[in-house]
């Protein structure tokens, strides 16, 4: 009997050995894999739209769309314990390149739930003029007598399309002119909130409706606000306002 118990001691405690393994096994890593897509309100939008579809604004205004390039810096990815893991430096999005959709950052994680934050533009310490050759080359830049650096946003298209004079609109968002020399940062920093579980195979898609670009809080009036709108310091702050409520982010 007694070997009879021996053994089965023997036997449970390699049993909970295994089971503490089992408990401590390395997470895995996986990349970080990004997504930008654009939408009006929930409805997909692509450069196929562009000229050829009618999209009503809060204000009233029937516009069409030209050219929408935006760029997104320093995403971040926050897990569950409050580790913070870098995931991009940044990333210029142009909709008639859909190429420019996808986002490799070459960034490995521990699968797991994370939260994620960037910035809409560039913030002070990354706008900085000419330092980028790439953007230099896409002609990205904001003009220095605007205080220099580059563009956040470059919004084109008609309005008033169902009139017999449409009118053009350019909204291009970036720093804010204050005064001859004097200038004000204009980025917007996002600390979105809702989970996003990252596993092999997740890419993150950062939605951008561009519905809100003309509400919440203002409800953009086109006949004020059409162009030029670089040099006017209303606006530019109306559209940092506006940016708020723009960008969102799910696991695809």
């Amino acid at each position: 009997m007694k070997k009879i118990a021996l053994i089965i001691l023997t036997v449970t405690l390699f049993i909970g050995c295994n089971n503490d393994d089992n408990n401590n096994t390395t997470p895995i890593n996986v990349p970080v894999l990004f997504n930008f897509s654009q939408n009006w309100d929930g409805t997909e939008v692509s450069n196929a739209n562009f000229g050829t579809t009618d999209y009503t604004t809060d204000f009233g205004h029937e516009i069409n769309i030209l050219r929408i390039r935006y760029l997104i810096s320093r995403l971040v990815l926050t897990d569950s314990d409050g580790v913070v893991y870098p995931v991009g430096d940044y990333n210029l999005i142009d909709m008639d390149d859909p190429t420019t959709f996808a986002f490799d950052p070459n960034v490995m994680v521990p699968e797991g739930t994370y939260t994620l934050s960037f910035v809409y533009g560039f913030n002070q310490a990354d706008n900085i003029n000419n330092a980028y050759n790439d953007l230099n080359t896409a002609s990205w830049n904001w003009p220095e007598m605007l205080g220099g650096g580059y563009h956040f946003l470059q919004f084109d298209g008609m309005y008033n399309v169902n009139t017999a004079i449409p009118m053009p609109f350019n909204y291009h968002n970036g720093t804010a002119k204050v005064s001859d020399g004097v200038f004000e940062q204009n980025f917007v920093q996002f600390n979105l909130t809702n989970n996003l579980i990252i596993e092999a195979g997740s890419v993150i898609d950062i939605k951008m409706n561009i519905a809100e670009w003309f509400k919440n809080p203002y409800s953009w009036d086109l006949d004020v606000y059409n162009t030029p709108l670089m040099p006017n310091y209303d606006a530019q702050k109306l559209m940092q306002q506006n940016a708020a409520t723009v960008f969102s982010a799910v696991i695809q």
